[in-house]
């Protein structure tokens, strides 16, 4: 009986992104350490530590429940993850006046758990489901209206006051899946339209009166502006000091651990440590890291490819390519390609929730792959006993 199952190179490229993330993160803790006065550069890796060991034991349990199991636990914890939204959303955090209800904490482990990222596999996970049911008359608008966008833009409208990238990134997700799942573009369309109509009514309503409800519109309308500028006014910094960083790297790297700009960056352990990365282990470095996610992106469709059922290639495509998807937006903000979103680098950033919610993700795709193996070991087993005579004759006596 095998110990791991599913695909063993996704389990390598999960792994390999794993071990690397301890020489950054160790590196660029001492950030908090020294400037900001946080812990030691050795607590921090202990907690990075702990996270991801805790997150492979959920990956690893995960994989081994049958993913069919998923469609029943996503419409069960739907309301569940609505409920934890509002909660969330009702808390009334601010940090400098601006919305900070991302997070509700863990007192018992210290951690903080960003709802969001949760709320996002969860809902990815019920999409597939209903676009994976054979039924001609969900694909009318009017029949898909309760079941499928009502949960959809409750979600996404309760989560996009405090984390435009978030909610973005999850309605761009769920209009591709709704997509493979075939889908009448013309409502596909529509429902576009619609989330567009709802974001900039929004936009209005809080900058017309924005003690209606606390938001981060300044917020985003300053990123864009600043990215826009292209000039150092004081709200690029952290771009122009991750250039700066990726510069230094040039083709090798200044060596592990010993980067400059970790000390000037905010964010240099979590939202900015690719530019550390490629500062410390250079232009070989950060291509590295590149084409391992385009590898765990190549198995990803691999896995969807060989599934057998639609539900199976839906939820493999719907939560795996928001991870990567997350890994390369992170990456073209470093680059200032990107205006600064807050969206970390998977199984590489130092953070609690983030990490568990990629890992809970890779189980449950490594669970598609599992279920594949496991019907294909069966079904030769049967033709096995089909073709051999002498095991035939042996079960008859």
């Amino acid at each position: 009986m095998n110990i791991i199952l599913g695909d063993r190179v996704l389990w390598v490229a999960i792994a390999l992104l794993s071990v690397f993330s301890f020489l950054p993160v160790f590196s660029a803790s001492s950030n908090l350490t020294y400037v900001v006065g946080n812990g030691t550069p050795w607590s921090h890796l202990l907690k990075h530590f702990i996270v991801l060991l805790f997150g492979f034991a959920l990956m690893y349990s995960l994989h081994k429940v049958p993913y069919h199991y998923f469609k029943g636990i996503s419409i069960l914890a739907l309301p569940l993850i609505i409920m934890l939204l509002i909660y969330t959303a009702t808390q009334g955090n601010l940090i400098a006046g601006a919305n900070a209800n991302r997070w509700i904490s863990i007192p018992i482990v210290g951690l903080s758990f960003q709802t969001s990222t949760l709320a996002s596999i969860v809902l990815l996970a019920y999409v597939a489901h209903l676009m994976s049911k054979d039924n001609p008359e969900f694909n009318r608008l009017k029949s898909s209206i309760l079941k499928l966008w009502l949960p959809v833009f409750v979600v996404i409208l309760l989560i996009f006051p405090a984390n435009l990238s978030t909610s973005v990134l999850l309605f761009f997700m769920v209009l591709i899946l709704v997509f493979l799942g075939g889908y009448p573009i013309k409502y596909l369309l529509g429902m576009f339209s619609m989330g567009l109509f709802l974001a900039m009514l929004f936009i209005l309503i809080a900058k017309v009166n924005p003690d209606w409800v606390p938001n981060r519109i300044d917020t985003w309308i300053s990123r864009i502006e600043n990215f826009n500028s292209g000039v150092d006014n004081g709200g690029n910094y952290q771009i122009e000091r991750a250039k700066t960083a990726i510069a230094t790297g040039g083709l090798f790297g200044v060596g592990a651990g010993k980067s400059v700009m970790k000390n000037f960056l905010p964010q240099s352990s979590s939202d900015f440590i690719y530019a550390i990365i490629v500062e410390e282990f250079g232009l070989l470095g950060g291509t590295a890291l590149i084409l391992l996610y385009l590898l765990v992106l190549f198995r990803i469709i691999v896995i969807a490819h060989k599934s057998d059922t639609v539900y199976g290639k839906l939820l493999v495509l719907g939560l795996g390519l928001p991870v990567i998807m997350q890994a390369f937006v992170n990456m073209a903000v470093a680059l200032q390609v990107f205006p600064v979103t807050g969206q970390t680098l998977p199984l590489i950033s130092s953070g609690g929730t983030a990490a568990w919610m990629t890992c809970i993700a890779f189980g449950m795709i490594l669970s598609v792959s599992a279920g594949q193996k496991i019907e294909s070991n069966t079904q030769q087993d049967s033709e096995d006993k089909n073709e051999n005579p002498l095991i035939i004759l042996g079960e008859t006596l």
